[in-house]
């Protein structure tokens, strides 16, 4: 079996390489681990949710950092907010990557935009008016919806399952788009190797419907996301990068009898990013059931606020972490918090504590989540063993996900992902 290019994943970097490659005339083959849960009864309900996060949503570090990391067509863009901020200036500035024109094409072709004021949500406006209202600066979030797409938009807290009213974009869309455009897909088949002579690659190793079958290609792209492509790189004797990013978040509750109905708004749909902190502050909650699952992760007693999820404003704060843990010799990852990180959150915590007192939320029944990893990157990390055209020291072999970001983000990753899978793909077919 012979390809021009092969493509492992179909999250947003493999998806857009792929699309992109097909287009240009290219013989592609994508890879993906999951199945293509669209179309299917459970597909963005709690169930579903369940059945394609990696060991059903249980999956954490060892300090206790859980992880939601979708095996499936499209990747976790099945399963994130719907939120996009252009590519931050360092990219250019430190690392001399212009991804201007490859976000701003996929803006102009996506629609990305802020909701309509009518669809941000009176809970979530309420929260941010009284941010603004103790100087801070928030703004309506940029998104991947398009209320017009949907067959009736019922966006709430729930949307991060699955979207099933068809207004989110997911990467499975560019995946479609490839297949149109001549791509081959491959569903469960899971790569286990990649070939090369240490200079060259030569192809990967797949398991696919029971056997083990190798495949040759000119060019490989890993796109498994900023845990597979580490792992699968160090399985097939090529360097990582030591440490990673997490972009570690919690969420701060708030009650107020007040003010009723966030859940069942779109997440994120105002935010304020405090840069000489490092921390994006935004409108979430989590989804009616998953709540006391989550909270039960905390302690035996947290599970009891349940009762109150109705009338809970949500503040949440994603945190630029330092680069630190490591994957061990069976895959098992350790990320944990640095002093640093826990003197920032600490602050980051009393804004968001501020922010619900000024919404009229009671001052003696705040709480906040368990601490997740919402974003894994900087693991194979350009101008560590990438180079800034995101090629590994085998001719060849290339990765283009979150896993080749210098640093943590603390902002949303899709769009960023998307123009360097762009720029990667357009270099490529040149």
């Amino acid at each position: 079996m012979d390809y021009e290019y092969v493509v492992i994943g179909s999250g947003p970097g493999g998806a857009t390489v792929a699309r992109e490659l097909a287009r240009a005339g290219k013989r592609v083959l994508i890879l993906e681990r999951g199945r293509d849960w669209r179309g299917t009864a459970i597909y963005g309900t709690y169930a579903g949710a369940l059945a394609y996060a990696d060991r059903h949503a249980l999956l954490f570090t060892r300090e206790g950092v859980n992880i939601i990391r979708p095996l499936m067509v499209g990747g976790a863009t099945n399963m994130f907010a719907g939120c996009s901020t252009d590519p931050l200036p360092w990219w250019y500035t430190q690392y001399h990557i212009d991804l201007s024109p490859f976000a701003e094409a996929t803006k102009d072709e996506l629609e990305i935009r802020p909701l309509p004021t009518s669809h941000r949500g009176h809970a979530s406006t309420h929260l941010a008016d009284a941010a603004n209202a103790i100087g801070m600066h928030w703004i309506p979030q940029d998104k991947f919806m398009r209320p017009a797409r949907a067959r009736k938009f019922t966006c709430g807290a729930h949307c991060m399952l699955g979207c099933r009213c068809g207004a989110k974009w997911t990467a499975s869309e560019y995946v479609d788009d490839a297949v149109e455009a001549g791509a081959e897909l491959r569903t469960r088949c899971q790569v286990t190797a990649i070939l090369h002579d240490k200079h060259r690659v030569e192809g990967v190793r797949v398991r696919w419907r029971g056997s083990e079958t190798d495949m040759r290609a000119d060019k490989v792209i890993v796109a498994a996301g900023g845990i597979g492509s580490p792992l699968l790189l160090r399985d097939s004797g090529l360097p990582i990068s030591n440490g990673m990013a997490m972009d570690l978040t919690v969420m701060v509750y708030g009650y107020s009898r007040a003010v009723s109905g966030q859940g069942y708004e779109p997440p994120m749909t105002w935010s304020c990013a405090d840069d000489s902190l490092g921390v994006l502050y935004s409108t979430l909650i989590d989804p009616w059931l998953m709540y006391p699952i989550i909270m039960a992760t905390k302690g035996p007693l947290y599970p009891l606020t349940w009762g109150r999820w109705g009338n809970t404003l949500g503040v949440m704060i994603k945190l630029k972490d330092q680069i630190s843990g490591s994957f061990d010799e069976k895959g098992r990852i350790s990320k944990g918090m640095t002093p640093s990180d826990r003197e920032r959150l600490t602050r980051a915590e009393d804004v968001a504590q501020e922010i619900l007192l000024q919404a009229g939320c009671a001052h003696g029944r705040m709480i906040m989540t368990p601490l997740r990893g919402t974003h894994p990157s900087a693991s194979v990390r350009i101008g560590d063993v990438l180079s800034t055209d995101l090629e590994t020291s085998v001719a060849g072999l290339y990765v283009c996900d979150a896993s080749v970001f210098p640093e943590a983000l603390a902002r949303p990753t899709v769009l960023t992902i998307i123009a360097l899978a762009k720029r990667l793909a357009a270099r490529l077919a040149a």
